[in-house]
């Protein structure tokens, strides 16, 4: 790959990632690792917090520390692990889900309105360049 096509490449990621961070600032939104735990406990059920880590690709106790902000918050609620007393379930409440949906409709409205100008053929285009990037990343980084 040419010097000047990584450079390219290399600098809209990073505008990319900062513009994300900026939005999510602005707009009083979750923070990043906040939505993730709650959409994954939304998509898959209540969850401990190993199970957690391993899925996000993060260590437990990165994972349990996020998870208790959110138990501070209400968003998720700690339930003991039938099968082991020592061990708790995450489980997203009625409050999270509501949070994780209107932060949803937020980003999907932030996205319509920044791609209105887009034809629908290039908006899929990037769609699905993007997760191809992703999957890619993931391979690789054999996430």
């Amino acid at each position: 790959m040419s010097e000047p096509t990584l450079e390219l490449i290399e600098q809209q990621v990073t505008n990319f990632i900062r513009r994300i961070v900026m939005t999510e600032k602005r707009n009083d939104s979750l923070d990043r690792s906040a939505y993730i735990l709650l959409h994954q406990l939304s998509t898959n059920g209540p969850t401990g917090v190993k199970t957690l880590a391993v899925e996000l690709h993060l260590d437990i106790s990165t994972v349990s520390r996020q998870a208790a902000a959110l138990v501070d918050k209400s968003y998720v609620d700690k339930t003991p692990n039938p099968e082991d007393g020592r061990a708790y379930f995450y489980r997203i409440t009625e409050l999270g889900a509501k949070e994780l949906a209107e932060n949803k409709q937020r980003r999907f409205e932030r996205l319509s309105e920044i791609l209105q100008d887009w034809p629908e053929e290039e908006r899929q285009t990037f769609g699905r360049l993007l997760q191809k990037y992703n999957q890619t990343v993931n391979e690789k980084m054999n996430l």
